[in-house]
């Protein structure tokens, strides 16, 4: 079997089932058990006495063995299992464990309902689950756009990067992809504790998504059946302070003809990011029910594109 058609019933599975919460609470799920040995390495190495040069270096050599070993074990696995149809199946419900287009769907939905209704409270809560910033500042306009944002983001981050790395190079591709993306989710933050340790898996992150992000904001912009989707995600990619989030980001505000990013709370202090797509209006709960129909639509395009190549591919 290709790398592709694994992946692609991977995701398959994964659309259907997710990971089911029967499961994550008899065995949590992989990306947690790697995150608690994350956690482990960064109390052991992380020491705010050491100076920022050797702080920096010894997240790299944390960030370099963990991913090594996660990516080993991978392999491993992938040797070892027989190529027989119960091989293969265990093989892609571990690959359809490290794609997240269902939760992160579930995710931002729950945010919706309650914006719908007007219960800010409850959409409060549930944003804070998917952002970092301080939900209790957030008016209506601000949960829809950090929705909004997540969801653009993490479209590349947990669907095309993990389906990118996966159909080039596997079970293994697929491990190291998200052993890197946890390591920038838990360590690569701009404060005090992380900005030197977590440097190095910040900027492996950023290159790790470099195609994937892009590669998003191309099907973002073509399935809003927008033509300016395309300028704008060209010309306000780079205003954002990731290199590649604002392209997803500023595909998705220019589809829905509303602005993202700005200025924004961060542990007490506001940012003075520039806006995406500027000339939009500030998002409501409405756009975000409009920003899943364009993410359905955008996930639509890839599987059918992921498929006819795995299907061209097996003949």
């Amino acid at each position: 079997m290709t790398t592709v058609a694994l992946i692609t019933l991977a995701w398959t599975l994964e659309i259907i089932c997710g990971w089911p919460n029967w499961l994550y609470k008899r065995i949590r799920h992989p990306v947690v058990w790697f995150g608690s040995l994350v956690s482990v390495a960064e109390r052991a190495l992380n020491r705010k006495t050491w100076a920022h040069q050797t702080r920096y270096i010894a997240g790299m050599i944390s960030t370099v063995s963990l991913v090594g070993v996660a990516t080993i074990m991978a392999w491993g696995i992938a040797k070892l299992l027989p190529q027989n149809w119960w091989g293969v199946a265990i093989e892609v419900l571990i690959a359809s464990s490290l794609i997240a287009s269902r939760s992160l769907y579930t995710h931002v939905a729950a945010v919706a309902k309650p914006l719908m209704s007007n219960d800010l409270e409850k959409a409060r809560n549930a944003v804070s689950m998917i952002v970092g910033r301080d939900p209790t500042q957030l008016d209506e306009a601000g949960i829809a756009r950090a929705s909004l944002e997540s969801l653009a983001e993490n479209t590349s981050d947990g669907v095309t990067a993990p389906l990118f790395w996966g159909a080039l190079f596997g079970l293994p591709g697929l491990v190291a992809y998200k052993a890197i993306n946890t390591l920038d989710s838990m360590t690569g933050h701009r404060n005090d504790r992380y900005a030197a340790f977590g440097g190095f898996a910040a900027r492996l992150d950023d290159v790790a998504n470099f195609i994937p992000a892009r590669v998003t904001g191309a099907l973002i912009a073509l399935t809003s059946l927008k033509p300016t989707a395309f300028k704008t995600m060209f010309d306000d990619a780079s205003k954002h302070r990731s290199p590649n989030a604002g392209w997803p980001e500023a595909a998705m505000a220019d589809g829905l003809s509303v602005r993202l990013s700005g200025p924004r709370s961060y542990d007490d202090q506001i940012t003075t990011d520039p806006w995406l797509n500027s000339d939009g209006r500030d998002p409501d709960a409405n756009d975000i029910e409009a920003g899943l129909k364009l993410y359905r639509r955008s996930l639509a395009l890839t599987y059918c594109a992921l498929a006819l190549l795995a299907l061209s591919l097996a003949l």
